[in-house]
């Protein structure tokens, strides 16, 4: 029985096919005005820019425009970069400006695409962000379309490592602005550590396409940005902490490996309890009570460093520190280190020195940052398995484009094997059937470690012309990705390895002209060397004339030549060793093949001992293997088993965003804090006088003061008149006669507040009296810079107490209290708290002030070089910005004698870096 939904979709096409055919009248819009926009000479089509600009201040709307404005860029991408977009990328581009995502196979394109929508969008004058996955790609990708941009009287700016903010501040400025999602992030924490709205170098939030968007929003969303300092040394808190978790038996806490947690039991808490108080270190009367917060957040660290984490396996102790092991690769990671205080406790147990634990100065995570954005669009090859996740999260359509040629890869059905050698065997015999008729071969794994087992599989059998890719080289490894469509090449790369690069059958033309003739002109590039560091290198080039003229003939026909081979022996051969948890990633994988109506094929090659078989397939599935026939040596190919792993990876993919979805509603409630934070210090920093908003802060300090210290409707008697003048001396610095104040007849609340009020008025007015000798606004100055210090000292201890709340707050749902709801009101009341310290903090530090005509120069709060950006790859594991410095050093503030240092020597900082690489740069 046909369902009514089965002929619907028969008759007018699926909800997809649908939208997309409504683009189709604009298509044949803009191929109609070819002609005519063909006609305009270089100026006039360059003028169309401004006439555009033009309409938009008469009213018009980029929809208006839409059609003649895709027309302009089609042509200029003909003049300019030789390349005519097709009508399924004119499409493309128009679903990237309806805030929608574009699902765009492999190879169609999507860089050009963007170009539509960025020129469109960038008219209005606001900037538009085009976000990759990558250093490399951005600097390629802006200047590879800059030149489109800027034949069309467009500026184009790029954020990388490296940039001071000057420059960064000139990028922000362009017309379109190419970032990674790390330095875009980064930049929008460290915009709101600045103290004047000079420094902040964005301009603001308009609108973003976001490359790989499924990679960015979905992946890498799990883990936040983070930017941190060195916290006060409190070593003995963790030795003692420490001595207390021996005293424990098995029945006071819970393991449970799988999700390496403990926790402790109701019998674990109540020892503790007795524990801590018997040693001083509890307040209160439960170790539930928001005072002891940061004290069970220690706990849990100690327990899970002595009950969880291994010696010399999990990490190693190597001359006085603990060095944490790598769980993928077995390698020593030194100079990382566990956050939120673990690896101090790691440190207690092994009775080694105690390293300073960092805190946490500011944070983001990529979903609250690119929620921001007025428009946001997104662009990838796959992104449809995830289409829940974008439309509940950031509201966003996935769309799929059609091919601009049918696909014509052969996607075979996947070989089980009962072990992990069998499976590894069958590969290697696979690659070499392959490689002898020249056959191009691209094999996917899912960690660096399974790659080194497959390269060590293959030379043992004596195969050893192959790359082996780990996407950390990211302009080495495009080269060697767009190369492994050349025949007989045979290439291993793991999920993240070349993205962002085509496998052009033969070879790709561009890069392989690039590579062996280099530019046209002298000049240097900044590359990743071997350790990791960025270099500047002099690039490789050949002057234009009849020998470059000539050489590149001559690429060219050979790249021919092994199109035709690879052509020949059917195209790329995608090879995958196992099933990844998400489909999108097998997805991505598979998509490398079938490029542009290439022909291809794609196999995967299973066993019952991979991971998601292991832990994630169905009990069902050994027993329905078995009964099907699987011996040893064999495989097995049946549909029902690609059926069966989806489920699996169906199930697993619903669990991780039902994860990132409750972590997501934690932070919703930090996140809507930190906007009425940041737009407090925006506030305060475009405030040429803040002294209204400092005189109603100090009488909101005295009303409270004198309601906590003098009772509504208490009787003289009643009142803490000694507490009252102590609060008066610690916050105002006003030594006050209240005792007499309070013995007189009839006197009442209302008067003695009033009457501190105007002494502390009147010190204020002494106070700008005597600063007007060094010049209006120096006050005016004081206020503002102390009022924002006091605001961002309070920010930063609110953050560590919320993330200390966000560790224990599960256990309140053992007494049947929903964590979430408790933690959203005890983050209220944090909140509320954190906004009346401030006020007092403020106004105490106000009532100190002395201004001196030769003030010491001010000490930083936090030394630059002690600043670091993070954020953990959730795919390895490692931090992607390990090194780099949240502030670039200012030549104004060196100290004169790092001037002496060598280019190539230790920075002094302490960075890790080169001096080169970090202060040298002021002087490069």
């Amino acid at each position: 029985m046909v369902s009514l939904g089965g002929v619907a979709r028969k008759l007018f096409g699926s909800a997809n096919e649908r939208r997309v055919r409504a683009y189709r009248p604009r298509v044949v819009a803009i191929n109609a005005m070819e002609e005519q926009i063909s006609a305009l000479s270089d100026e006039a089509l360059k003028a169309k820019t401004d006439e555009f600009k033009k309409k938009l201040e008469d009213g018009k709307t980029l929809d208006d425009i839409l059609v003649e404005a895709f027309a302009v860029v089609r042509e200029a991408s003909k003049r300019v970069l030789g390349l005519r977009p097709f009508d399924v990328q004119l499409i493309g581009g128009m679903i990237l400006h309806e805030n929608a995502i574009a699902e765009m196979k492999t190879g169609e394109g999507k860089t050009l695409v963007a170009t539509l929508p960025v020129y469109l969008n960038a008219l209005a004058g606001k900037g538009v962000h085009v976000v990759t996955v990558n250093d490399y790609l951005a600097r390629r990708d802006s200047e590879h379309m800059g030149k489109l941009y800027g034949f069309l009287g467009m500026t184009t700016g790029v954020i990388h490592h490296g940039l001071d903010d000057r420059q960064r501040k000139e990028a922000y400025t362009a017309d379109i602005t190419y970032a990674t999602n790390n330095e875009l992030g980064f930049d929008y924490l460290r915009d709101n550590m600045k103290m004047q709205r000079a420094e902040m170098v964005q301009r603001g939030h308009n609108y973003a396409i976001v490359d790989e968007v499924d990679s960015i929003l979905v992946d890498e969303a799990r883990t936040p940005l983070i930017i941190s300092g060195p916290l006060d040394d409190r070593s003995d808190l963790y030795v003692s902490i420490d001595k207390i978790i021996p005293m424990l038996e098995e029945g006071d806490y819970e393991l449970d490996e799988k999700q390496r947690s403990a926790n402790f039991s109701e019998d674990g808490m109540e020892k503790l309890e007795k524990l801590l108080t018997e040693n001083g270190m509890m307040k209160g009367a439960s170790l539930y009570d928001i005072e002891n917060v940061a004290i069970v957040h220690h706990l849990n660290n100690a327990l899970k460093a002595h009950k969880l984490f291994s010696r010399d396996k999990d990490y190693i102790v190597r001359d006085g520190e603990v060095v944490i092991i790598d769980e993928f690769t077995g390698r020593m990671m030194p100079g990382r280190r566990y956050s939120d205080g673990q690896h101090q406790a790691l440190e207690a147990k092994e009775n080694v020195k105690i390293q300073p634990e960092n805190q946490t100065l500011a944070s983001i995570t990529f979903q609250n940052y690119f929620r921001m954005y007025d428009k946001l669009a997104g662009m990838t090859g796959t992104a449809a398995t995830e289409a829940e996740e974008f439309a509940n999260i950031y509201g966003l359509d996935v769309v799929e484009v059609p091919t601009n040629m049918p696909i014509a890869r052969i996607d075979e059905d996947d070989e089980v094997y009962l072990t992990v050698q069998e499976k590894y065997l069958a590969i290697v015999e696979e690659i070499k059937e392959a490689k002898a008729k020249g056959q191009p071969v691209l094999v996917g794994t899912t960690s660096i470690e399974k790659s080194e087992l497959l390269a060590a599989a293959l030379k043992k059998d004596g195969i050893t012309d192959f790359s082996v890719l780990n996407a950390r080289y990211h302009e080495q490894e495009a080269f060697i990705i767009s190369q492994a469509g050349v025949p007989g090449a045979l290439t291993i790369a793991t999920n993240m390895a070349g993205r962002g690069t085509d496998i052009q059958l033969g070879g790709n033309l561009e890069m392989r002209i690039e590579a062996e003739l280099g530019d046209t002109e002298p000049g240097t590039d900044i590359v990743t060397n071997e350790q990791g560091e960025r270099v500047e290198v002099a690039r490789k080039f050949t002057p234009p004339g009849p020998e470059r003229d000539a050489k590149e003939q001559a690429i060219r026909e050979d790249v021919a030549r092994l199109k035709a081979e690879a052509l020949a022996a059917g195209g790329l051969y995608v090879i995958a060793t196992e099933r990844h948890e998400s489909r999108r990633i097998d997805n991505q994988l598979r998509g490398r093949s079938g490029r542009q109506g290439d022909p291809g094929r794609s196999k995967f090659y299973l066993s019952l001992q991979d991971d998601l078989m292991r832990i994630f397939g169905s009990d069902r599935m050994e027993s329905m293997l078995t009964k099907l026939g699987l011996k040893e040596g064999e495989a097995i190919v049946h549909p029902w088993i690609n059926k069966a792993l989806e489920r699996a990876q169906k199930k697993v993919e619903a669990r991780n965003f039902d994860i990132r979805k409750n972590l997501l509603k934690y932070d919703d409630v930090i996140n809507d804090q930190r906007k009425v934070v940041f737009d407090q210090r925006k506030e305060l920093m475009d405030s040429e006088d803040i002294s209204e908003i400092v005189r109603e802060m100090r009488e909101d300090v005295v009303e409270k003061a004198v309601k906590a210290r003098i009772p509504e409707r208490a009787y003289a008697e009643q009142w803490d008149v000694a507490g009252l003048k102590e609060d008066c001396l610690r916050i105002l610095n006003l030594d006050l006669p209240i005792e007499k104040w309070a013995e007189e007849d009839g006197i009442a609340e209302p008067e003695i507040e009033e009457r501190i009020n105007e002494a502390a008025k009147q010190i204020e007015e002494n106070r700008a009296k005597q600063a007007e000798q060094f010049g209006p606004d120096v006050l005016k100055y004081v206020e503002r810079q102390v009022t924002m210090q006091a605001l961002d000292h309070l920010w930063r201890e609110h953050i560590v107490n919320l993330d200390h709340l966000r560790s224990v707050i599960g256990f309140r749902g053992y007494a049947q209290r929903d964590p979430l709801q408790e933690y959203k009101a005890e983050a209220f009341e944090l909140f509320q708290a954190l906004l009346g310290n401030m006020r007092e903090v403020a106004v105490s530090q106000l009532s100190r002030v002395q201004l001196v005509r030769e003030a010491p120069p001010p000490r930083p709060e936090i030394n630059p070089a002690q600043v670091r950006a993070s954020h953990i790859d959730p795919a390895t594991g490692e931090d992607e910005m390990a090194g780099e410095q949240v502030a670039s050093g200012d030549a104004a503030t060196m100290p004169e004698e790092w001037k002496n240092t060598g280019r190539n020597e230790p920075c002094p900082c302490g960075s890790g870096k080169k001096f080169k690489h970090c202060h040298g740069q002021l002087f490069a």
